[in-house]
């Protein structure tokens, strides 16, 4: 793979303001996430800026234990316009370790209730003994459409339905 990033784009017929209202909200996540794999969040804490930490509890049926915690770190948090996060774990000594990937969420207001939204999975920063183990993109290639999707399905409409960009 010559890249290692994965993209997907949406237009969302509501203004940034809203969209990033619903990414900000852990809460909404396991309804935004196109695999399945999130199931709650731990921390109900609106998202509020860079540094902020909050869990989410995951199932996957190839996980050692099925059900497990990752926790996230806020790594861009610009109000409207972007978001993101790395995902990672806590050990066993209560130290945090990130895997080196980032969910980020781009938005550009194309009107005052339009709004593109960009999504990416970027694993470039992914050390070498973890990409031992994982392979990357660990999801399906319609797993950043079908969580923008489900983000449309989420945003309070101002007008008719999403419409997508690529």
């Amino acid at each position: 793979m010559d890249t290692e990033n994965v993209k997907a784009t949406l237009t969302i017929d509501a203004p940034a303001a809203s969209v990033f209202a619903v990414l900000a909200d852990p809460v909404t996540h396991s309804a935004i996430d196109g695999t399945g794999w999130v199931q709650e969040s731990v921390d109900r804490v609106p998202l509020t800026e860079v540094g902020q930490i909050f869990r989410m509890d995951m199932y996957h049926p190839n996980h050692p234990n099925g059900d497990y915690q990752v926790v996230n770190k806020v790594e861009l948090f610009d109000t409207a316009r972007t978001i993101g996060w790395l995902t990672g774990y806590e050990k066993d000594d209560g130290d945090l370790e990130f895997g080196g990937w980032i969910w980020r969420y781009d938005l550009t207001p194309l009107g005052p209730s339009e709004t593109g939204v960009t999504l990416t999975y970027d694993w470039t920063a992914v050390p070498p003994y973890v990409r031992e183990y994982l392979q990357f993109p660990p999801f399906a290639p319609d797993h950043l459409a079908n969580s923008l999707q489900h983000l449309s399905g989420l945003v309070p409409r101002t007008g008719e339905g999403a419409n997508p960009v690529a």
